[in-house]
Parts: C-alpha cells; sequence; structure tokens
C-alpha cells in the first residue's frame, strides 16, 4: 500500500509556529512514528507552500496511490482548484487539521474540500495523521 501524506502552506513550521494551537512536534517525528507503526505502508510525504505544486503533486499520484492524506492549511477554505483536483483523481484523499477548525475563527470552519474527500479528521494534534492513514487502511 502506498500512501502520501500531502502538507500545504506553513506546515513546514510544525513544532515551532504557534505551539499553542499545533503543539511542539514536528512532522519529521510524526512521520517516523507514523512508518514504525505502519511498516506494511509506504507513506511518502510532500509539503508546499504553493497551491499549484500541490495540485502537481495529487496529480502525479492520484491515479496510482491507495490513498492521500492532504492537509492543505489555509487553502482548505478558499482552494476551488485543490477542490477540482480531487474529483478529478481516483485516489481517495482524507482531509485532515491539527487543530480543530469548528473552535476557531468563523472563517476556518467552512472547507472547500470536505464535501469532495471521503473524510474529514480534525482536532487531535498530530495524531489525526495516524487516524486518516488508520481510516485508508481499513477503508
Amino acid at each position: 500500500m502506498n500512501l502520501l501524506i500531502i502538507n500545504g502552506p506553513n506546515l513546514n513550521l510544525l513544532g515551532i509556529r504557534e505551539q499553542d494551537v499545533y503543539g511542539q512536534e514536528n512532522m519529521e517525528t510524526c512521520l517516523q512514528a507514523l512508518r514504525e507503526r505502519f511498516p506494511q505502508v509506504e507513506i511518502d510525504y510532500y509539503q508546499s507552500n504553493i497551491e499549484g505544486e500541490m495540485i502537481d503533486k495529487m496529480q502525479e499520484v492520484g491515479f496510482t496511490y491507495d490513498g492521500i492524506v492532504l492537509n492543505a492549511g489555509g487553502y482548505t477554505h478558499t482552494s476551488v482548484a485543490l477542490r477540482d483536483c480531487i474529483r478529478a483523481i481516483t485516489t481517495p484523499v482524507v482531509e485532515v487539521h491539527v487543530s480543530n477548525v469548528h473552535a476557531r475563527e468563523e472563517f476556518r470552519r467552512h472547507s472547500m474540500l470536505s464535501a469532495v474527500c471521503v473524510g474529514v479528521i480534525c482536532g487531535f494534534g498530530l495524531d489525526s495523521y495516524r487516524l486518516a492513514v488508520e481510516a485508508i487502511i481499513n477503508r
């Protein structure tokens, strides 16, 4: 099984930025734990602050991989282009958020992506990624 985790803008700063919201753990530690927990799964990782690069990566793997875990960051609330990409590919996508977006600012409560994803997981810190991987494995 091949999965890709894609993180969007500013998520390269996990463990550094707004630790009261996003925690102190960085993505490298999270990826190491996921790969140890799921040795039967090839887990690739990609991060970009650029919407078009995220779309390019999803199109690259979106017909061959078994799942994509997507934390689109701020693009979640604005990107029709990411939404259209998710609809165009055949690989199932799980939307992930580290924080509980519904307990934050009003604008974060609307996702352009949720309706075209197979599921949404939010609010469990970096453990949200584990839950998403499990959801794809058990699908």
